[in-house]
């Protein structure tokens, strides 16, 4: 497996000359294509601060993050919407779907942007949407279909440009635990059959179970990881609540 994403001793301040805080603090770390990777810490402990660099919605104070070998801190700011469109999937905890357009103008939307030819953009939605289940809702508008439905079509959204990494925040946090585990199931089939690179942050143990690998993250430093390997989720699930214990960090959504 390649290196698609390398971020390399970055760090992130906040404040002014009389009083700085550091969010960040000298963060590196690896992840190949087709890893699911999650990302866990206390509140406060920096792992939403490092999504946003990583999806150059916030800059980097010191450091150094590379998606497909392109220095992301070099990127000219006119050109960084751009970037985000062609190379970044985003899954959001509370789905940000337009309720103006319905779910297949909703997934088309990126393809829309960025030009794509009116038959491609109606296949690769179309494929989209069957592959997660929502075919028989791309008519339908956001309003008219439950959380879980609107979870996936957010993930078809993410994943119909086919990026080179898909970021989540807390994904399944405004979801019930069926439609949690409908989702969890579908980014693991998605991560395995499309070889999709997904990194997740997630308070959630029984989410994060779900991923290759976890970082945890404490007081902006990278604490410890932890990677699965061919152990069974339940066996996995166990080490992340023991090692969440030892960050004494809180523990949310456990199933």
């Amino acid at each position: 497996m390649k290196p698609i994403l390398e971020v390399v001793n970055i760090e992130k301040y906040y404040g002014g000359k009389t009083s700085v805080t550091k969010a960040l603090n000298d963060i590196s770390f690896t992840v190949h294509e087709g890893e699911f990777i999650g990302v866990m810490g206390p509140s406060g402990s920096g792992k939403t601060t490092l999504l946003n660099m990583i999806a150059t919605i916030d800059e980097v104070s010191a450091g150094h993050i590379h998606l497909d070998n392109q220095d992301l801190t070099e990127i000219h700011p006119k050109k960084m919407a751009q970037f985000r469109r062609e190379n970044l999937g985003f899954v959001f905890q509370d789905f940000n779907l337009l309720d103006t357009l319905t779910v297949g103008e909703n997934i088309a939307l990126a393809l829309t942007i960025n030009q794509y030819k009116d038959t491609e953009i109606d296949e690769r939605v179309q494929q989209m949407a069957k592959r997660l289940g929502i075919s028989e809702l791309v008519d339908k508008y956001p309003y008219e279909i439950s959380g879980g439905q609107k979870q996936r079509t957010a993930c078809a959204r993410a994943l119909v440009t086919s990026p080179k990494l898909i970021l989540a925040d807390e994904p399944t946090g405004a979801l019930d635990s069926k439609s949690s585990q409908i989702l969890l199931e579908t980014l693991s089939d998605l991560n395995r059959q499309l070889n999709a690179t997904i990194l997740m942050v997630t308070h959630d143990p029984y989410a994060a179970s779900y991923c290759s690998r976890i970082l945890f993250i404490k007081d902006g430093k990278l604490f410890t990881e932890m990677i699965r390997g061919e152990q069974p989720r339940k066996v996995f699930f166990s080490r992340i609540l023991d090692t969440i214990a030892l960050l004494g960090g809180e523990i949310t959504n456990v199933h």
